[in-house]
């Protein structure tokens, strides 16, 4: 009875919801984009070419791990327990956290699962691994370093006590803060105490030398306080480095203060700041100037520290994080150029105190403004080793906000994360503030790849799933607007292949013409029509279209916007941008932000603004068409409602808060035009009806308006008679050509209720929500089987309205998915996908008609076996002939898991590669050797002995044999120079006897010839 009653009264005479039951309602969660939580570390592997990002735990979701690759190659790790990431580093195929429950986890890369989880006797405040070791040290807030096994998974019996203790008992409680191997020595460890560093080796099992960073009276130091430099203190010690090829080791501070210590003797080289030198000595030093008169700003604490190096190791730079005044806005990263090394050898104590007092050069890498880098990774091209510091080419550093900004190295020139980081990523990198989606015909898509200059790819590994290929469906193109004012648009897939996986890239602010206050409120993509419109906070609208840069590499000229009117933006597109989105046009209408936009695909665009203003824009100028007010055109509802007092739509502003485009014959009329509706906050829904005029111009006539009891949420025009979308498509504005007339009606939803009614002012059918509020509506389909009205409300459900009775057809519960309190922000499309927010940087795509599809985030490949770790970097001859002990991973595999470790698994899979390898050597040795005894008598070569000829020996054994080898090879190296100073002497003489014999006959030649002989 229902839907006769409503049918009658709404125009609508057919069933439009007959095929859908309840049964149809399952809830398919296809996908998420973005960080669930504000990031807390980074960490990157340069062999597989991997970028693993932790999080922390909080109210938006617990603390988990992300590591992504090449496109949208993206593995999530869950933490074994509710908690934060404090430490994360790749360790070959292996991916290691510590986490704020003081839990050691390790992940596999290739099975993607957690492999162990352990939680060691004491509260782990430094981690250290090498892809060369089946060990991963562990330092303690007690001061200890343990040695976990990897491979064996547990904790060995290998324990370092505190060292600083031992040689300082009446220090205080000291933690260990940092740790570090040595570059090529890897039998040394630096350890990073809070109170000083020490090195210690692993072959004699103590501690070489000590390093104590000690302010005399008088000293500045690196904060300058005036209040303590009259007095000796010991700044605690926040950072621990080696130099690339270990010469020295740098000591970063609390107090800004970066030291280099001669790592032989233990001397201060140079102490310094980022401005100040020589700040260990006594003399006056800078003081920042405080907000106050007569205060001074401290200084912030060393954070990280980056010794960098190119393919030599020898030249290099160091990259600070922290060490800025407190009171400084721009906060920015700092890298000391050093250049080529002096030879420690050769190089008097002045020069090497020269070297780091005076470097080549100083760059200031710059930062967001009001924001400091606590932590950076390095992207190397190569090699993991070098602590990752080799030949890097961009810097990836994590700000206090958890954002993310990536900058060129060594030049620090910001890179876009646009097709270069991972897609979720670009979610935090600056953090998104604006989402919408729109359905774009999917050939249309596939040709939309922008041509842009950008660098060599950041992220390389992995390999993503395979994904049914759904060639027929309209693409779910996602725009999300960012806080630096860049629009980027992608392809969020329907849990299927994404052919076009590139994104697009347009500079907002660019186009305005300034770089702050670039908020965007509002986007809208016509699809059809390549075109995109954005509104934004500060009340302009800026309309890009596709199209070719004629002026690619030009930096555009600095102009004004005129104001109220149209501006050309031609000129303001991005110089490295070939082919892409480019800015068309721009108005400035200065009314408040920009509250309602629509682009439609026929080249008009209607966009509202909070101070009430309506403008309408036809692209074939382009030209604003229309402008008013609402108060202009919506007169006050005489009769009231029984929701409201009737004094409420004359004391309230009235604003639009929807606006829509339609094809549709309006009441009273007998033909069809173009209509556009606006829906405002106080519930009025006008109708404007745009008309051609003989110049080829269009002119916009008020149809009339009908006031409903609510903000307007949602205006959805559909054919009265099949329920499909009358939308204002190039298809229908066509056929108006040829007099086809289009009988629809309108869905208006408001936060309250909803009415369908015929434009421009029926009355139609209602119905109220009478338990919750609406907070965002569309009409949907599915398949063949009908229409629905599909709404988000405030109970956390969404459900399913019939059309026309505007009977409840069925629910999902959503709120498990979606956060409830943005649900206005989601979009729905017709196919019943849903794109809302979970987070403040993470979106979540869900389907209403689906299969009860569970999230699934680790399909993607992440290791590939193929990629060989190269070997580790070793001591020089000269370090070997000076006596340096030359410990191998093999050597360390012994001191630390004891001559009863069985082999690992790393040391059988070498083992079975090495025999593979030998027995082909054999084979080919085997071959050449027959053909040789059948052309020569020549006996063969010693053979070397057996490769298992020294398995089973002892530590005594090995160490008795390496001393013979050392002793063999000195007395052939001593045999050799012996038999070279021999060679060279009767060398010499036999030259001497050459030229004296050549003189006499010289001498002889001459008189012979003067006698005549």
């Amino acid at each position: 009875m229902a839907h006769l009653l409503r049918g009658k009264q709404a125009g609508v005479h057919n069933d439009l919801s007959t095929g859908l039951g309840p049964d149809l309602f399952v809830l398919d969660h296809i996908k998420n984009y973005g960080i669930n939580s504000q990031i807390s570390q980074i960490a990157y592997d340069p062999v597989q070419s991997l970028l693993a990002v932790g999080t922390n735990e909080s109210k938006f979701g617990p603390g988990q791990i992300y590591v992504f690759g090449q496109k949208r190659v993206e593995v999530v790790f869950p933490l074994p327990h509710p908690a934060s990431v404090k430490i994360l580093q790749f360790c070959a195929e292996k991916l290691l956290c510590v986490d704020s429950r003081n839990d050691f986890s390790v992940f596999s890369l290739e099975t993607k699962r957690l492999s162990n989880a352990h939680s060691p006797p004491a509260k782990i405040t430094a981690l250290h691994s090498d892809p060369t070791l089946d060990y991963a040290l562990l330092g303690t807030t007690n001061g200890d370093v343990l040695a976990y096994d990897l491979d064996r998974e547990h904790l060995t019996q290998f324990r370092i006590p505190n060292l600083w203790r031992e040689q300082y008992p009446r220090s205080r409680l000291t933690s260990v803060v940092t740790l570090s191997l040595h570059p090529r020595d890897i039998g040394s460890l630096l350890i990073g105490y809070n109170a000083g560093a020490v090195i210690y080796s692993f072959k004699q099992n103590k501690a070489t030398k000590f390093f104590e960073y000690v302010l005399p009276k008088g000293a500045p130091g690196g904060d300058s306080d005036p209040g303590s430099i009259f007095k000796e203190r010991t700044p605690p010690l926040t950072q621990a480095v080696w130099h690339p090829t270990g010469t020295f080791v740098l000591t970063g501070h609390e107090d800004s203060s970066l030291v280099v210590w001669d790592p032989k003797d233990g001397r201060v080289i140079q102490a310094r700041t980022l401005q100040d030198t020589n700040v260990d000595k006594p003399g006056p030093g800078t003081f920042s100037p405080g907000a106050a008169p007569g205060t001074f700003a401290l200084k912030s604490p060393i954070f990280k520290i980056a010794w960098c190096a190119n393919e030599d190791p020898d030249d290099t730079g160091i990259l600070v994080a922290g060490g800025q005044p407190s009171n400084i806005t721009a906060k920015s990263l700092t890298f000391f150029e050093l250049g080529r090394t002096p030879v420690y050898a050769t190089s008097t104590w002045q020069v090497l105190a020269e070297h780091f007092e005076n470097p080549k050069r100083q760059r200031i890498l710059p930062c967001p403004p009001g924001t400091e880098v606590v932590d950076l990774c390095l992207i190397p091209r190569a090699s993991p080793h070098f602590a990752g510091c080799q030949d890097p080419i961009a810097i990836i550093a994590l700000l206090t906000s958890g954002e993310l900004i990536s900058l060129s190295f060594p030049s620090g020139m910001p890179i876009t994360p646009t097709n270069q980081l991972h897609l979720s990523l670009t979610l935090v990198h600056p953090f998104v503030n604006y989402a919408n989606l729109a359905p774009v015909e999917r050939t249309r898509w596939l040709g939309m790849t922008e041509k842009r200059q950008h660098g060599p790819k950041l992220l390389t590994g992995g390999h993503e799933a395979s994904y049914p290929l759904k060639r027929f469906e309209h693409r779910n193109v996602v725009q999300t607007s960012h806080a630096d004012g860049t629009v980027r648009l992608w392809d969020a897939g329907h849990h299927d292949e994404i052919e076009n996986d590139a994104l697009l890239q347009l500079d907002i602010a660019r186009a305005v013409g300034r770089q702050e206050n670039v908020e965007v409120t509002r986007i809208s993509y016509a699809g059809a029509a390549s075109e995109l419109s954005v509104g934004l906070r500060s009340g302009e609208v800026v309309v890009f279209r596709w199209g070719i840069n004629k002026h690619p590499g030009q930096e555009p000229l600095p102009a004004e916007n005129a104001p109220g009117a149209l501006t050309n933006v031609l000129d303001r597109t991005e110089p490295d941008l070939k082919e892409g989105m480019i800015p068309f046009t721009l108005l400035d209408e200065g009314n408040g932000p920009v509250t309602a936009l629509k682009h439609s695909d026929v080249g008009f665009i209607a966009a509202g603004f909070e101070g009430g203003s309506l403008a309408i824009i036809d692209l074939r100028g382009p030209a604003i068409i229309y402008h008013a007010n609402v108060a202009d055109f919506i007169k006050a509802d005489k009769r009231g409602s029984f929701r409201r007092s009737s004094t409420q739509s004359s004391s309230k502003p009235d604003w639009p808060t929807s606006v829509q485009f339609s094809v549709m014959t309006l009441d009273g009329d007998d033909y069809s035009s173009i209509l556009l509706h606006v829906g405002t906050n106080l519930g009025h829904v006008a109708t404007f009806k745009l008309l051609p005029e003989s110049s080829g111009r269009y002119t916009v006539t008020y149809a009339g308006v009908l006031t409903l009891d609510d903000k307007v949420v949602n205006i959805s025009p559909i054919y009265a008679d099949t329920g499909r979308p009358a939308f204002a498509s190039q298809a229908a504005v066509s056929g108006l050509r040829n007099g086809s007339k289009i009988n629809g009606v309108l869905l208006a939803t408001t936060s309250s209720g909803v009415r369908i009614f015929k434009p421009a002012s029926q009355k139609g059918a209602n119905k109220t929500w009478d338990q919750f509020l609406c907070d965002s509506a569309a009409i949907v389909r599915y398949e063949e089987l009908g229409y629905a009205l599909l709404g988000l409300y405030g109970d956390g459900y969404a459900r399913a309205y019939s059309i026309p009775a505007l009977k409840e057809i069925g629910s999902v519960r959503v709120s498990d998915v979606l956060d409830v309190r943005r649900f206005s922000e989601a979009t729905i499309t017709s196919t019943g996908d849903i794109l809302g927010w979970k987070g403040p940087a993470e979106l979540t795509l869900i389907n209403i008609f689906g299969t009860n599809l569970k999230l699934d985030q680790t399909r993607d490949t992440l290791l590939n076996p193929e990629l060989l770790i190269p070997p580790r970097p070793t001591i020089s001859n000269i370090q070997w002939l000076s006596g340096t002990q030359h410990v191998t991973p093999e050597d360390m595999d012994l001191l630390i898991g004891g001559p009863n470790r069985p082999p690992s698994k790393r040391m059988l899979a070498q083992a079975r590669s090495d025999a593979e390898h030998q027995r082909r050597l054999d084979r080919q040795a085997g071959a050449a050797g027959a053909a040789g005894a059948s052309s020569s008598g020549y006996p063969s070569y010693p053979t070397s002995p057996p490769a298992n000829a020294n398995a089973n020996e002892g530590w005594g054994a090995w160490a008795s044999r390496t001393l013979n080898e050392r002793t063999e090879k000195l007395g052939l190296v001593g045999e050799g120079m012996d038999n070279l100073s021999s060679n060279s002497k009767g060398w010499a003489d036999d030259v001497n006897k050459f030229v004296g014999k050549q003189k006499r006959g010289f001498v002889m030649g001459a008189v012979k010839s003067k006698f005549g002989f």
